[in-house]
């Protein structure tokens, strides 16, 4: 027979495995599509993050788009490293809209700008999906009307009408390196989406094609996290102008 104290000790250990807190990656794992992702590209990644020199328990990673390239952009780094490294690009399956930000609701544009992950969807109705936090405060500021729209996100499938899909299989790849930066600590894994690659002569073709004053103005200032970005390698720390602009 237990003591009281050992029926106490016993109480106590059941009590805290019961109500230990679920990890994000856990959380995620209770999904069938992801325990798939994880079944078939685990492996995969791992060698991947091995080749790389990367830690899964310490990845952090940040994503940069460029909509005239149909590029997606995967950089990652250590915990402890200070610069993100360039690793691979995902080529949008598909893209709806223009060249330009998004600023009205239905307009079928994808969003420029600097954003966040700021939701994961694993029964996404395009396979996976990884939300942005669109609207920003910038296009918050900028919209045409009261509707800037939102629900952009970086999933699946090969359809859009607004976000950036990369297929399922490469969406089982990201979903999971996104997964392991979250579990990590990565609060907000950056997604800095441009019109086109931002060098003089990016820019140089997208004005010659675009001539709206107004849009030549957003260009800039976006070119201006481009060039900061390219130099550093670093996260942008950025605030909000009152005109909408970016201020780094």
């Amino acid at each position: 027979m237990l003591s009281k104290s050992q029926c106490l000790a016993f109480i106590t250990v059941a009590f805290l495995l019961a109500f230990k807190p679920v990890s994000f990656k856990e959380n995620q794992l209770q999904f069938v599509r992801v325990r798939t992702a994880y079944a078939e590209k685990e492996e995969e990644v791992s060698a991947f993050l091995k080749q790389n020199n990367l830690k899964r328990e310490e990845l952090q990673i940040l994503l940069r788009a460029f909509k005239a390239e149909k590029q997606l952009q995967l950089w990652a780094k250590n915990a402890n490293e200070k610069q993100y490294r360039f690793l691979k690009t995902y080529p949008f399956c598909m893209l709806s809209g223009q060249l330009g930000p998004k600023r009205k609701e239905g307009d079928f544009q994808v969003p420029e700008g600097f954003y966040f992950i700021d939701r994961f969807n694993p029964a996404s109705n395009f396979h996976l999906s990884l939300g942005i936090n669109y609207p920003n405060a910038s296009d918050k500021i900028l919209a045409k009307g009261n509707r800037p729209g939102g629900d952009v996100f970086i999933h699946g499938s090969c359809v859009t009408i607004g976000c950036i899909p990369i297929t399922n299989e490469k969406i089982k790849e990201l979903y999971i390196l996104a997964t392991e930066a979250k579990s990590n600590g990565q609060a907000h894994i950056p997604v800095y989406i441009f019109p086109a690659r931002m060098d003089s002569e990016g820019l140089k073709s997208l004005r010659r094609t675009y001539t709206d004053n107004d849009l030549a103005s957003f260009w800039n200032n976006l070119k201006q996290g481009y060039d900061r970005f390219n130099k550093t390698h670093k996260e942008l720390k950025f605030n909000v102008a009152r005109n909408g602009l970016y201020q780094f």
